[in-house]
């Protein structure tokens, strides 16, 4: 049975969904299976420069974060944070570790990372779908360490982001139960491939 955190949890998370990604879930849910990137009307920020040691940068915060535990709602420009569970996620057999532990999500992970790297500069939602939307579209054969590579399925529209790390390589909080973790050749392997939604490279705010 999922626990929920006295509805705080529930609340924050719904307020987000709302917040950030009015207007783009609608559209997310219809995708139709194996779509590179979701459609949407918002129009896509242009591609900023290459990231040279912004991105580098980013990616060596996040692999600092390799061994940090994972927590459903986590993490925040300041860092690890406490988590929480609402009716799916948060749990693991049963129980609530969310609530009891300090971490990242994948949305937090990313969202300190670019920030703590950029000199707060760079300020994400800490939300998957407003993440994707409010950064530039990289090519797969474009891509540069900092990047960030969304997931998405049927059932789950851009459930899932990473970071790129260099060569081939992706640092990312998975799920409750694991550990930040660095993953190697992630989009030659099956699963990761197959629900890749594309790579967006976010810009400093001016």
């Amino acid at each position: 049975m999922v626990l929920s955190s006295s509805g705080r949890g529930v609340g924050r998370r719904r307020v987000l969904g709302l917040a950030l990604g009015a207007g783009v879930a609608p559209a997310l849910a219809a995708a139709p299976a194996g779509a590179a990137a979701p459609a949407t009307t918002a129009r896509s920020p242009e591609p900023s420069a290459e990231p040279g040691p912004l991105g580098r940068r980013v990616a060596e915060v996040a692999a600092a974060q390799t061994g940090v535990p994972y927590a459903w709602g986590g993490g925040d420009r300041l860092g690890a944070g406490l988590g929480f569970c609402d009716e799916e996620n948060g749990c693991l057999n049963g129980k609530c570790l969310g609530e009891s532990t300090v971490g990242f999500d994948c949305s937090g992970l990313s969202l300190y990372c670019w920030y703590r790297a950029s000199g707060g500069a760079v300020e994400l939602a800490h939300y998957t779908v407003a993440q994707y939307h409010r950064s530039a579209a990289v090519a797969r054969a474009d891509l540069l360490p900092g990047d960030l590579l969304f997931f998405s399925r049927p059932d789950a529209p851009l459930h899932h982001v990473g970071i790129y790390a260099g060569g081939g390589a992706m640092i990312h909080a998975e799920h409750t139960g694991t550990l930040v973790a660095r993953l190697e050749g992630v989009l030659e392997i099956p699963r990761w491939a197959g629900e890749f939604a594309g790579a967006r490279r976010p810009s400093a705010l001016g």
